[in-house]
């Protein structure tokens, strides 16, 4: 591992980002030239003393999760995000359909979705990064571990999963995951993760297994969704599907149902989560520093 390199590598790509690249308020005056280490550790999902250890050419060699995150945070491209596994002695990701790493121009998109709710998903359906509104709307998924990362996974494996849904909405919408990965695994015949997946999923769902066996064919573009939230209710909203080139992953974004009052309601939980942040903020601010 060239911690010497790391720590330069990393110092300088967070002085070229500006809080508006990646979503964050512009807040006061700036002494230095790009983000602040705090700011990468947030968006990182890592503690602010472990990435200034990092930056200090300290600590210990960080995983691929951690690299995972900060090549995400820094909004590296491939190239760079191999770069950064290569100086912490780490092989870098094969590059495949299958590649979990969201590129920059994606990661400028969704930030920029600061009001709707958005996440970057797999072909799979594995969660790779969602927005505040998304992780207010649905719950954090971007942080689960294993199968649990994958919607279809936790939607025939999972009763919590479904409760966010109107029981009557639940057989069309394990259809439509079923039909999606059927036209996945055909796009995408032999290639390992896919048969795991299913396999797995076949094991684990008799569900999914009678709904595999019915060999149903959809990609899965536009749907409606109506989300049942604990803090404002029934929420009716357009889910919009955009792809990658590849179509290796996919922006999941969620607008309101015109003629319903889930705009109101999705305004309404945007300000309670501002104002649950702003509490959170409130009481470390007053905690006491050791």
């Amino acid at each position: 591992m060239d911690r010497t390199e790391l720590a330069d590598f990393l110092r300088r790509r967070r002085e070229q980002l500006t809080p508006a690249d990646v979503g964050l308020p512009p807040g006061a005056r700036r002494r230095t030239p790009g983000l602040r280490r705090d700011e990468v550790a947030l968006l990182a999902g890592m503690s602010t003393d472990y990435y200034t250890r990092l930056e200090q050419s300290r600590g210990p060699r960080p995983s691929t999760q951690v690299l995972a995150s900060l090549a995400r945070a820094l909004r590296f491209s491939s190239d760079e995000r191999d770069h950064l596994y290569h100086l912490c002695d780490h092989a870098a990701p094969v590059r495949e359909q299958s590649d979990k790493h969201v590129g920059p121009g994606l990661m400028h998109l969704l930030a920029k979705l600061d009001d709707t709710a958005a996440t970057v998903i797999t072909d799979l359906g594995e969660v790779l990064v969602q927005n505040r509104m998304h992780t207010l709307l649905l719950g954090d998924l971007a942080n689960r571990r294993g199968w649990e990362r994958f919607y279809a996974f936790r939607w025939f494996t999972d009763v919590e999963s479904r409760a966010a849904f109107p029981e009557e909405d639940w057989d069309r919408l394990g259809r439509k995951h079923v039909a999606d990965l059927r036209a996945t695994a055909a796009r995408r015949a032999g290639d390992a993760d896919i048969t795991e997946y299913i396999a797995k999923l076949r094991s684990v769902s008799t569900e999914f297994d009678v709904l595999w066996d019915e060999h149903q064919v959809a990609v899965r573009l536009s749907d409606t969704k109506r989300i049942q939230h604990p803090q404002v209710g029934l929420v009716d909203t357009i889910c919009e599907t955009l792809l990658t080139p590849n179509a290796a992953q996919r922006l999941l974004v969620y607008l309101p149902q015109p003629g319903t009052d889930a705009a109101e309601k999705l305004d309404l939980l945007r300000v309670i989560g501002t104002q649950t942040l702003d509490s959170a903020v409130e009481i470390e601010d007053r905690a006491p520093r050791r």
